[in-house]
């Protein structure tokens, strides 16, 4: 029975997990779509995919995952070029783009 419990709620933890997950994925996907198009380049693909995860305190002193997401873009349409988005939680902390060429 205390086995049957425990699993439960480890699957409830994991569903957890793998929820919030995809949710910082699409907010991360839209910040990166949005931010593209801001700056007037091509965002290559339409993914971003989770590059590392750590846990990090937030402003409050609370401990919150802090999460790292990668995707490419394009300036000319020629080349690829890598950004970052760097999130804690569901906020979006930064946004970091290889220099790339301006035509």
């Amino acid at each position: 029975m205390l086995n049957d419990i425990i699993l439960i709620v480890l699957m409830c933890l994991l569903y957890g997990y793998w929820l919030s997950s995809q949710k910082a994925k699409e907010i991360a996907l839209k910040t990166a779509i949005a931010y593209c198009c801001s700056i007037d380049v091509q965002m290559l693909d339409d993914y971003v995919a989770l590059s590392s995860l750590s846990l990090k305190r937030n402003r409050l002193w609370k401990f919150q995952l802090q999460r790292s997401f990668v995707f490419e873009f394009s300036s000319t349409g020629n080349d690829r070029y890598n950004g970052k988005i760097l999130m804690t939680g569901r906020r979006v902390d930064s946004i970091y783009m290889d220099p790339y060429r301006i035509e």
